[in-house]
């Protein structure tokens, strides 16, 4: 770790008085979870069960003012815990009374309570905080906070609480949310869940929102500015909101084309993967230029830069599948990133036989077919990418193409059982490729560890395509060939747009 820099006003005897002598068998928790690609992110010693988050932001200057409530357990006898956490900090209380506090490393902050936690005793933390997040350096090399010409948005993947809430920053803690937040009038806020009131007050207006369902910290967003915005209700009686900035200009209209089908495509979804997991939908499009997009829970965020080239429904698809792979059933640790990524695309693949623009099995040999073995997408293991490769091509499309593989040597019935069982068995909760192996296993009766390892483990090209077994020439090709007769199989309909979509997922981070 850093060197810490103490920033509370306490000095060393307050330090010395906050652990008396009868808790000398309490211990500090762990700075980091220990995640294979981000050990320092997330804390040990506690867990979160709910964030209520209350700020004020004056877009002009971009100042942004919060109290942020936190309830947690202890997990163990705790002297000392951290918050991952980027802007300045003025007061900490822990159980109403005041902590001491430092800062070290990229995003931590480290809260000494007045009195140790017990394990399994709950506490409440409450962090005041005020600073320019546009300002405050950017953690490895990029910063979730953007500003728009009318205000800012916040979303960012695997982190991006840092820079608006303190929080146990990782997918494997996940609790519910309250963010209200007060901007001078005439300006709106668009955040997850359900929009539960708002109040105005000598020209400040407060927008009130909740996530009553488990949701991981990095899928947590804030947009504030000048919205257009429109409100249904699916046929099912799903509310569906969704907001778009003022000022999109020429990509207004494509946005709108593709969002605005939102509630139709999670009705379709949930014919795949089951009862679709919180109580409310949509979309959100900010001014910030991006081409990226994110399926921050509830309320998908997309750049506005996504829709330069037109309406592109397959992206919605994609993010609206991670409500079910990713964000009802989160990751345990990022290096299984294929659980979001590969079943998102593999849901883009199935929209594309609906569509009539392509099957699955024809998206599928297509990209087996196109890339020769000595292509580095082939290098990329989609089950174990590495830190670096995490959002790489390889993990979306040989992850998806590792799914038809899994449909062939199941079979169609059994496939779509797991499909959908799987997110209805795990809702709400975390999983590991491991466990989702095992779920597999179980209900299609078959060993698939030979299978998984070979496209989700094992560099390289595999030997065999993903077809079933004498279904053509694509199926028995030599690792670097093409079809039999030297020719790619037709590019299908679809793979244009789905390949725009790639671009914007390889834009979020």
């Amino acid at each position: 770790m850093r060197k810490r820099l103490i920033v509370s006003a306490a000095g060393a005897l307050s330090l010395f008085l906050a652990v008396p002598a009868s808790a000398s068998g309490f211990q500090p928790g762990a700075d980091g979870l220990g995640d294979p690609y981000y050990p320092t992110l997330g804390n040990g010693g506690y867990r979160v069960s709910h964030y209520d988050i209350r700020l004020k932001y004056q877009p002009a200057t971009d100042e942004l003012e919060g109290t942020t409530t936190i309830l947690a357990t202890a997990t163990q006898d705790l002297s000392r815990f951290n918050l991952d956490f980027a802007l300045k900090v003025s007061e900490v209380r822990v159980n109403g009374r005041l902590a001491t506090f430092a800062t070290s490393g990229d995003q931590e902050l480290e809260i000494t309570p007045a009195r140790p936690l017990a394990k399994g005793s709950q506490a409440t933390v409450v962090v005041r905080y005020k600073d320019v997040p546009s300002t405050v350096e950017k953690y490895g090399g990029y910063t979730a906070w953007r500003r728009t010409p009318d205000g800012a948005a916040v979303a960012g993947e695997p982190v991006s609480a840092g820079w608006w809430f303190p929080s146990n920053d990782h997918p494997s803690d996940k609790a519910t949310f309250d963010v209200s937040v007060q901007v001078p009038n005439g300006t709106q806020v668009i955040s997850n869940g359900i929009l539960t009131g708002t109040s105005s007050q000598a020209g400040w207006t407060r927008f009130s929102w909740r996530e009553d369902k488990p949701q991981a910290t990095y899928l947590a967003t804030l947009a504030i500015g000048k919205f257009d915005i429109t409100t249904d209700t699916t046929a099912g009686g799903l509310p569906v909101y969704n907001a778009y900035s003022k000022d999109l200009g020429d990509n207004a209209d494509a946005a709108k084309a593709s969002v605005e089908r939102t509630g139709e495509l999670v009705d379709w979804l949930s014919g795949y993967f089951g009862a679709y997991p919180f109580s409310s939908v949509g979309g959100v499009v900010p001014n910030i230029g991006s081409s990226g997009a994110l399926e921050t829970q509830t309320r998908v965020f997309y750049g506005s830069g996504l829709f330069a080239r037109g309406s592109n429904t397959s992206v919605v698809v994609h993010e609206l599948a991670h409500q079910w792979y990713g964000d009802s059933v989160s990751l345990s640790r990022w290096s299984d990133i294929w659980l979001n990524e590969g079943f998102a695309q593999y849901a883009q693949f199935l929209w594309s036989e609906h569509e009539n623009e392509g099957t699955a099995q024809e998206l599928a040999d297509y990209i087996y077919a196109s890339r020769p073995a000595s292509d580095p997408f082939w290098s990329v293991k989609p089950g174990d990418p590495g830190e670096e490769h995490q959002f790489s091509l390889a993990v979306y499309q040989r992850g998806a193409v590792a799914i038809q593989a899994l449909r062939n040597t199941v079979g169609d019935e059994t496939f779509f059982r797991i499909l959908k069982g799987w997110p209805t068995e795990r809702r709400y909760g975390n999983a590991t490729i491991p466990e989702f192996q095992a779920y597999a296993e179980k209900v299609s009766g078959k060993k698939l560890g030979d299978l998984l390892n070979t496209w989700l483990f094992t560099p390289g090209k595999p030997a065999v395509g993903p077809s079933p077994a004498g279904a053509g020439a694509v199926a028995s090709l030599a690792p670097g060939a093409g079809r039999a007769d030297g020719q790619l199989p037709a590019e299908p309909k679809s793979w244009k747009k789905i390949q725009e979509a790639n671009a914007a997922h390889a834009d979020r981070k």
